[in-house]
């Protein structure tokens, strides 16, 4: 099993709750954080632009990212979402294989 670490970002609060609500629920994450008061600066077709949104962190399984990141598209209201990933490669070894338990990996 290997655990990662999905960065995602939402327009806001609700969405952010949605979205993670959606992925605990189906098992496609152990755990969600949600983190308000994000400044974004991006472009966006042929402009700049500068939002607030809502930060989205979700501990899961490699195995379960392409479920994962078309479960949050399917919920998501923007048209290219913010979904990537990078695997945990170290870090306090029961809380790692919670990550596995809680989203239905074999121990």
């Amino acid at each position: 099993m290997q655990p990662i670490m999905v960065y995602m970002t939402a327009e806001n609060l609700d969405q952010a709750k949605v979205i993670a609500r959606e992925l605990i629920e189906n098992r496609l994450a152990a755990c969600v954080n949600v983190l308000e008061g994000m400044r974004s600066m991006y472009h966006w077709e042929g402009s700049i632009e500068e939002s607030r949104e809502v930060v989205v962190l979700a501990k899961t399984r490699e195995e379960l990212l392409p479920d994962l990141t078309r479960r949050v598209r399917e919920v998501h209201t923007y048209d290219c979402p913010c979904i990537v990933s990078w695997p945990l490669t170290g870090g306090h070894q029961p809380f790692l294989d919670w990550i596995g338990k809680e989203t239905g990996a074999a121990g």
